[in-house]
């Protein structure tokens, strides 16, 4: 394990302060802790007998997060796992009902520049994608092995990619030329068959988006952890999620309509969006979303 140069800046850091509406000496869980942005906010509001369990997938996130929040060790149990199997993790180190569960599913800065797994477009890295070293199936392997039409469907279920069948198409041909190894080397493949103009979404954007997801099976991941939550919160506890595209953000407001949420009270009718000066400051933060509910 390494500890990421980069620290990634939170989204909606005041917002989620707020909504999560902290008692010093409440126990909390940040569900994808990344750098320990959100986490460090949190902690600086709870007292000597207040805790954070810390969760994330990426063993280099958590090494940064405990450097980081090193301050408030004593505080924290820091845990490598998925947040799916969050009921499993608050079992094993007895903890709960909680007082409020933070999810932000946005990647973050060090992950693209640092953790070399072929998430940025940008970067000569091995196309590869997973979060964790728990997943067989790597980016690469889709795009070498997957018949053209196989991709066009992925990327449009899951990156909402219009031009999916150009990009697919353009694909498989480069791959009958050469094997496409690198995150930048597909990058180009996608500009090659669309065009690319600045100032505009990157045309790889969404692929990228489609293949991070299925290779880490992100959506289910966020159905298991939306079934598990409701039971692990304490009366008055708060369940904050931050998503960053369409397909995230309908999940999660769908369960929170849901019976399984019947006990809860939304607090967000509207999700909650970043103000213009923050997006000035974070471009990353365009697209968050935060939807929030409180146990009755």
């Amino acid at each position: 394990m390494s500890v990421y140069k980069y620290l990634h800046i939170p989204v909606l850091t005041k917002e989620v302060i707020e909504n999560m509406n902290i008692d010093e000496e409440g126990v909390y869980v940040d569900a994808t802790v990344g750098t320990g942005g959100h986490a460090t906010e949190i902690l600086k509001r709870l007292g000597p007998k207040g805790r954070l369990v810390a969760i994330d997938r990426d063993p280099n996130a958590i090494e940064t997060s405990k450097q980081r929040l090193k301050n408030h060790i004593e505080k924290v149990i820091f845990v490598q796992e998925r947040f799916s199997n969050i009921t499993n993790i608050l079992s094993e180190h007895s903890v709960g009902p909680v007082n409020g569960i933070l999810l932000d599913l946005g990647l973050s800065l060090p992950q693209l520049k640092e953790a070399r797994k072929g998430l940025s477009f940008q970067e000569e890295e091995p196309l590869d994608m997973r979060m964790g070293k728990e997943g067989k199936m790597r980016a690469m392997d889709i795009v070498n092995r997957w018949p053209e039409k196989e991709i066009s469907e992925l990327l449009l279920r899951l990156g909402e990619e219009k031009r999916a069948r150009t990009i697919a198409r353009q694909i498989v041909r480069e791959r009958e030329r050469q094997k496409i190894t690198t995150a930048a080397q597909l990058g180009r493949i996608i500009c090659a068959a669309v065009g690319f103009r600045k100032g505009r979404l990157h045309p790889a954007t969404r692929s990228f988006m489609a293949l991070r997801i299925f290779v880490n099976d992100e959506l289910n991941e966020l159905k298991k952890f939306l079934t598990q939550a409701p039971s692990l919160v304490r009366r008055s506890g708060r369940i904050v999620v931050i998503s960053y595209h369409s397909l995230e953000d309908r999940i999660v407001k769908e369960y929170f309509n849901s019976d399984l949420y019947s006990e809860f009270t939304k607090l967000t009718k509207k999700p909650i969006s970043p103000s213009k000066d923050e997006i000035q400051i974070n471009p990353s933060a365009r697209s968050a979303k935060m939807r929030v509910v409180e146990r009755r």
